[in-house]
C-alpha cells in the first residue's frame, strides 16, 4: 500500500512514466520561445519604443542607447548561459530553469511601467533588459538539458529538434509580434510576455521536477568572473566597432575597442588554462576532446553567425529599400518586414522537427552539413536576385533559407548532448548556448562593419550626386555624403525616413521647394538612392555568411555520426549499434554508433 502511495504521488514525475517527458518538452519549449521572441522582439520595435519615451536614436549622443538596446539582451545572455548550466549541474538543472522563470517575468513586469522619458527612461529598459536577460540565460542554460534527461536517447533528437526550432524561429516570431504590438502601443511589446511568464512558472514548478544525474563540486568563481568579463570585453568591443572613429567610418581602429577585443580574447585564452587546472572547473574543457562535441559547437558558432547576420541585413533590406519601394509608408514597415519574413521561419517549423526525428535513426551529419550547404546556396540565391526583387523569389529562397537552418539545428544539438556524459548535460548545454547567443552578437558587429565597408565606397557619391539634383546646395551635399554611412544604416534598419533624419538637423529641407522637398522624403528617393551601394555592401556580407556555412557544414562532416554516451543504453540491437570509440575522444567518455 505505501509503495503504491510513493508510486500515485512520482509516477508523473519519474522519467520513465509515458507522460513526463511530453510536460517536459511543452514547458521547456514555451520557456525557450518566449526567450527568444524576447531577443528580437525590441528590434523591431525600437521606433515605437524611443518614440514613446521621447529619445531620438540617431543623435550621436544617444547611439549608444541604441546599440544596448539592441545588444544588451543578447551579451548578457551569451555571458551568462554557461554559468548557468553549471550550476543546473551542481543545484538542479529544474531549480535554475524555474528560478529563471521567475525572474524574466518579474523584469518584464518592471518593463511595462518604465515611469522616465528621455535618456532616463532608455537606461530604465536597457537596465530591465540586463536583467530579464539573467532570466533568460538560465531557460537557455537548462532547457536542453532537462530535455535530454527526460527523454531517451534514440527519440532526443525529435525532442530537441520541436525545442531548438522554437528557439530559432521565436527570433523570428519576434518580429512579426513587435511589428504588431508596436503599431498598437509600445507597452504592448513588454505586456506580452507576462502572461506567459505567469503561466510558465506556475506550471514549471507544479510539473517539473529533477529526474538527471547531478554532478559534485562547488562554484567555480574565479572561472565564472574571467570567463564572464573575458567574453563581455570581447562582445561588447566588437559591438563598438560599428560606431565611427575619427576619420574612418567603423571604430575598429579605436584604442578602446582594440583594447577591449584583445583583453577579452587574452582573458578567454586564460580561462581555459584555468580550467584545466581547477578541481571543480565552471566547464570541463576535456569535453572539446569528444568530436561530436568539439565540432558540432564550431559548425553551430558559425551558422548563428550567418544567420543573426541573414536577420539584420534582410530587415535593412526590406523596411530601408523594398517595403517602401512598394509604397509602404517607413512606420509601418517593420509590422509588414516581419510578415514577409514568414517563409523563412516556416521553413525552420517545416524541417526541424523531421530532421530532428530522422537524426534519431541516421545520425547528425548528412542532416547537418547538407542544411548549412543548402543556408550557403540560398545566400547566393540572395546576391542573384535584383534589389528590387519579386517577392515570390524572395520567399522561395528564405523558405530554402529556413529549411536548411532547420535541417541542422535540431541534429547538431542533439549530437551534442548526446556526446556528453550525464552529469555534464548542463555545462555542456551552457556552452552550446554560449556559441549560440555569441554568434547572435558577433553577427551585428561583424556584418554591420562588412556592410559600412560596402557601403563607404560607393554611397557618398550617390548620396552627393541625388541631393544636388534635387536643390539641395553643394555644401550641404557634401557635408551629409561626409557622413559616415552607419548613421543612413541605422536609419533604414530602424523603419525611420533616412533623407529626413539626416537632412532635418541641417536646416536644409526649409530651404527646398514643396515639390523637392516631398520628393526627397517620399517613399522612393532613398531606395532608389541607396540600392546599388547597398548591393555592393550585400555582396561582402552574403560572401562572408556562404563562406561561412560550407566551413560549419564540412565541421559537421567532422563531428561524426550518431554518438551515445557510454553511461547510457545503445539503442537497437546488432550491427546498428556496434560501439567504436569516436575518434580523438578520450577512451570511456563517448561512443559512435554505426549508421544504420
Amino acid at each position: 500500500m505505501a509503495k503504491r502511495a510513493v508510486r500515485a504521488r512520482t509516477g508523473m514525475f519519474n522519467k520513465d512514466h509515458p507522460h513526463y517527458k511530453w510536460i517536459a518538452l511543452s514547458n521547456t519549449t514555451l520557456g525557450i520561445l518566449m526567450a527568444t521572441i524576447n531577443g528580437s522582439i525590441v528590434l523591431i520595435s525600437l521606433p515605437a519604443i524611443f518614440t514613446g519615451i521621447n529619445l531620438n536614436p540617431l543623435e550621436p549622443g544617444n547611439v549608444s542607447y541604441l546599440l544596448w538596446m539592441l545588444m544588451g539582451y543578447i551579451l548578457v545572455t551569451a555571458v551568462l548561459v554557461m554559468s548557468f548550466g553549471r550550476l543546473g549541474d551542481i543545484y538542479g538543472r529544474v531549480r535554475i530553469y524555474n528560478l529563471g522563470f521567475v525572474i524574466f517575468t518579474l523584469a518584464a513586469i518592471a518593463l511595462v511601467f518604465d515611469p522616465l522619458s528621455g535618456g532616463a527612461g532608455a537606461l530604465w529598459l536597457i537596465g530591465w533588459r540586463v536583467v530579464q536577460a539573467v532570466g533568460g540565460a538560465m531557460l537557455f542554460a537548462n532547457s536542453t538539458a532537462i530535455l535530454t534527461d527526460a527523454f531517451p536517447a534514440e527519440r532526443r533528437g525529435f525532442a530537441i529538434g520541436i525545442n531548438q526550432i522554437a528557439a530559432i524561429a521565436g527570433t523570428f516570431l519576434g518580429l512579426i509580434v513587435g511589428g504588431v504590438l508596436a503599431t498598437i502601443d509600445w507597452h504592448a511589446i513588454f505586456i506580452v510576455s507576462v502572461p506567459f511568464g505567469i503561466l510558465g512558472t506556475i506550471w514549471s514548478y507544479k510539473s517539473l521536477h529533477e529526474v538527471g544525474v547531478r554532478g559534485t563540486g562547488t562554484v567555480d568563481w574565479p572561472g565564472n568572473i574571467v570567463f564572464g568579463i573575458g567574453l563581455t570585453s570581447l562582445l561588447a568591443g566588437i559591438t563598438y566597432g560599428i560606431q565611427p572613429y575619427g576619420d574612418s567610418v567603423t571604430g575598429w581602429a579605436n584604442p578602446w575597442v582594440l583594447g577591449s577585443i584583445i583583453g577579452g580574447i587574452l582573458l578567454l585564452v586564460f580561462f581555459v588554462f584555468l580550467e584545466l587546472r581547477v578541481t571543480d572547473p565552471m566547464f570541463n574543457m576535456r569535453l572539446f576532446r569528444i568530436q561530436a562535441f568539439a565540432w558540432g559547437n564550431f559548425a553551430g558558432l558559425l551558422a548563428s553567425v550567418g544567420r543573426g547576420g541573414l536577420q539584420f541585413m534582410l530587415i535593412i533590406w526590406l523596411q530601408g529599400i523594398w517595403l517602401p519601394l512598394h509604397g509602404y509608408s517607413y512606420e509601418s514597415t517593420p509590422l509588414w518586414a516581419g510578415i514577409y519574413l514568414l517563409p523563412l521561419t516556416i521553413g525552420f517549423l517545416v524541417s526541424g522537427p523531421i530532421s530532428g526525428t530522422l537524426s534519431d535513426r541516421f545520425g547528425a551529419r548528412p542532416f547537418a552539413a547538407g542544411g548549412l550547404l543548402l543556408v550557403a546556396v540560398t545566400f547566393v540565391a540572395l546576391l542573384l536576385i535584383p534589389v528590387n526583387f519579386a517577392y515570390w523569389m524572395f520567399a522561395v529562397i528564405t523558405f530554402l533559407n529556413g529549411i536548411g537552418s532547420g535541417m541542422f539545428a535540431a541534429p547538431n544539438r542533439t549530437a551534442i548532448m548526446n556526446s556528453v556524459p550525464a552529469n555534464q548535460r548542463g555545462a555542456a548545454s551552457g556552452m552550446t548556448g554560449t556559441f549560440q547567443n555569441a554568434g547572435n552578437s558577433l553577427s551585428i558587429g561583424i556584418f554591420f562593419s562588412l556592410m559600412i565597408a560596402g557601403l563607404a565606397n560607393t554611397l557618398p557619391n550617390a548620396m552627393r550626386a541625388g541631393l544636388t539634383d534635387h536643390g539641395v546646395s553643394a555644401t550641404v551635399a557634401d557635408e551629409v555624403a561626409a557622413t559616415p554611412p552607419v548613421g543612413s544604416l541605422f536609419a533604414a534598419f530602424l523603419g525611420y525616413n533616412p533623407i529626413e533624419s539626416i537632412l532635418g538637423p541641417t536646416g536644409a529641407l526649409k530651404a527646398l521647394s514643396p515639390a523637392n522637398v516631398e520628393a526627397l522624403t517620399g517613399k522612393t528617393f532613398f531606395p532608389q538612392l541607396i540600392s546599388e551601394p547597398f548591393h555592393a555592401g550585400l555582396i561582402i556580407v552574403f560572401i562572408a555568411a556562404a563562406v561561412m556555412s560550407v566551413i560549419g557544414a564540412v565541421a559537421s562532416l567532422f563531428a561524426g555520426g550518431k554518438y551515445v554516451h557510454v553511461d547510457e543504453p545503445v539503442p537497437g540491437p546488432g550491427p546498428s549499434a556496434a560501439r567504436a570509440l569516436s575518434p580523438g575522444a578520450a577512451p570511456g567518455i563517448a561512443v559512435e554508433l554505426s549508421d544504420a
